[in-house]
């Protein structure tokens, strides 16, 4: 937005504060305000000091550069959406006009989420932040560029009294002195150029140095990559504000996760020759696997097992996969130093897991549910092996239905492994649609029956392409 228009926006909400004076004057929602709990702890900020960087996740239907960004505007289950993907907090669009929000979104929002609330409207009266505590927000927008020095200064000492927080806005040099005489304990650096509508990132990299360090740091819009975040995290900025970018994402909590630098991990399964471990000590999956129980296309027996283990790089987790295997033989192949997990793709019923796991201590228990029908993901939330593999049938080289995978409750996506008929082709597909713990490939990396090393190399790049992670991590 330029200059003018952000004196328009401004100019806009002095009218509607006037509005509002005319219905409910500034002494009684005065009142209203300091009757309610005032001794909050200022969970804003304390949200935005946990871990390493913090993510405010935006509500907004509009912007006046952008026009409608969001036609369909759940907001609740957006909001609901950030919160479960880990956001430290929501800011809640309420100014109506170029926004299309409303003081109604950020009330509902407020009271069906746990985070804490921003309030994002341009504060031009303190009535406003009257408005803000009572509509249940946890803190409020300051924007430098439409607020003078003592305005800001008055502005934060009536946050304080009321338990709210302040995010004060900036844009440059000038603007972070403002705010840090002012008193700012947050302050934010907008890296929209308000002049000409570009954004750059590196704003907040340059700015980031005149902000005392024990001040939280805010980077507020155009951030769109995990690569972004990274330039951020090492600038020392303690949170980022994102909102066209995850507006505009068909799967909020997949975006949320690749931003934040989640990635699945990859395990390519079906390991059977020195060259099979050459390929993956090339291009580095986190877990390669052997079949162990006989009788299947791809078994190995055990002498074998144990050459291809000595040959896989150490970094790498080696999981033995089994199929109905008396408990002994799988606990030998552990305590002879073969395999470092355990899938089980048989009938194993939880009593097995259990005296498996007796018997190995600490050895991570993966456990294969054949998903056909809505009955079958009970099984998979009932089970308490440590992760559940999600699969068409054992070795299928299939897809199952992936519309079952909605059923999956977000608790468990953090203990999916996600297989049946994934290759280089679809696996962008699949993780567009569910980010799991890992996703497992066989068959998708082979040709004739054999370890294809450019399917290989292409799975890899496509489970991890995208998520600004495309080293190996374990």
């Amino acid at each position: 937005m330029s200059e003018n228009i952000l004196e328009t926006i401004a100019e806009n909400a002095r009218e509607r504060v006037r509005e509002a004076k005319s219905r409910i004057s500034y002494e009684e929602l005065e009142k209203k305000a300091f009757s309610m709990n005032c001794e909050t702890g200022f969970p804003f900020e304390r949200a935005l000091r946990e871990g390493d960087v913090s993510f405010i996740c935006e509500c907004k239907k509009a912007s006046p550069s952008k026009g409608v960004i969001a036609e369909d505007f759940p907001y609740l289950d957006i909001a609901a959406d950030y919160e479960r993907a880990g956001a430290a907090a929501i800011s809640v669009l309420t100014e109506p006009k170029w926004f299309m929000g409303s003081d109604a979104i950020l009330k509902e929002i407020a009271e069906n989420v746990t985070i804490p609330v921003l309030r994002k409207d341009f504060t031009v009266d303190e009535y406003m932040i009257l408005e803000a505590k009572v509509l249940g927000a946890s803190a409020v927008l300051l924007i430098c560029a439409i607020m003078s020095e003592e305005e800001i200064g008055s502005a934060i000492r009536l946050c304080d009294r009321l338990g709210l927080s302040a995010l004060v806005e900036t844009h440059d040099e000038a603007e972070i002195g403002m705010a840090v005489r002012a008193g700012a304990r947050i302050i934010g650096v907008n890296n929209r150029n308000l002049k000409d509508f570009t954004v750059d990132i590196r704003n907040s990299e340059r700015l980031r140095r005149l902000v005392p360090k024990n001040v939280l740091f805010v980077a507020e819009s155009g951030i769109k990559t995990g690569d972004d975040i990274d330039v951020l995290r090492k600038a020392g900025v303690n949170a980022v504000l994102i909102g066209e970018t995850l507006m505009r994402a068909a799967d909020k909590k997949m975006m949320l996760a690749r931003l934040k630098g989640r990635r699945p991990r990859v395990k390519l399964c079906g390991m059977r020759r020195i060259e099979d471990i050459d390929y993956c000590n090339e291009f580095r999956p986190d877990y390669a696997g052997m079949i162990m129980s006989p009788g299947f296309k791809r078994s190995v027996d055990i002498e074998t097992a144990r050459r291809l283990k000595a040959a896989l790089d150490p970094d790498i987790r080696m999981t033995g996969v089994y199929v109905n295997e008396p408990a002994e033989n799988i606990t030998a192949a552990v305590r002879g130093g073969v395999i470092d997990m355990i899938q089980l793709h048989g009938s194993e019923d939880e009593a097995y897991i259990t005296e498996l796991r007796s018997q190995n201590p600490g050895v991570p228990i993966i456990k294969a549910f054949k998903l056909q029908s809505p009955a079958d993901v009970k099984h998979v939330i009932d089970s308490t092996a440590d992760f559940v593999l999600l699969d068409s049938g054992t070795g299928s080289g299939k897809a199952f239905d992936w519309e079952l995978l909605k059923l999956i409750p977000d608790r468990l996506r953090d203990r999916c492994f996600l297989a049946g008929g994934l290759n280089p082709g679809n696996v962008s597909e699949a993780l567009a649609l569910f980010m799991p713990f890992a996703v497992d490939t066989s068959s998708g990396t082979e040709t004739d029956g054999v370890k294809d090393r450019e399917k290989i190399r292409d799975f890899v790049f496509e489970a991890r392409k995208g998520n600004g992670c495309l080293q190996h991590n374990i």
